[in-house]
């Protein structure tokens, strides 16, 4: 049989007392994974300055 590639399928999101934003996924064998993105870092996303 072939290699297993893990499918992230979303299961939410939540925001740490630290204020950073915390995305939850799992795949359907089992695994889970959390990506926290830094509040801190780069810029607020939003319409390009003219």
């Amino acid at each position: 049989m072939g290699d297993h590639v893990h499918v992230r399928l979303s299961q939410g999101l939540s925001v740490s007392e630290e204020g950073d934003l915390i995305e939850h996924s799992r795949c359907r064998c089992g695994a889970s994974f959390t990506k926290v993105f830094d509040a801190e870092e780069g810029e607020p996303e939003g319409p390009p300055r003219s």
